[in-house]
C-alpha cells in the first residue's frame, strides 16, 4: 500500500525585500524566489516551521 503524504502549496505574497537576512534565507529555502510565486511542498515539521518564520510574507493552501 502507498503511503500517502499530506502537502501544501505555498505562494509569496509579500516581498523579502527589506526583511532580515534570516527570513530572505528561509523564503529560498522554500524555494520561494519571485513574488507570486507558488511551490509545493510536503507538509513536515520542519517545513511548517520554516512556513511560521515568514507566515506574513507567504500564504499556505492544502493540497
Amino acid at each position: 500500500m502507498e503511503k500517502t503524504t499530506k502537502q501544501m502549496k505555498i505562494t509569496l505574497i509579500k516581498s523579502g525585500i527589506g526583511r532580515p537576512e534570516r527570513q530572505k534565507n528561509t523564503l529560498i529555502g522554500l524555494g520561494l524566489t519571485k513574488l507570486n510565486r507558488t511551490v509545493v511542498r510536503e507538509d513536515t515539521p520542519s517545513n511548517r516551521g520554516m512556513v511560521n518564520k515568514v507566515s506574513h510574507l507567504v500564504t499556505v493552501e492544502s493540497v
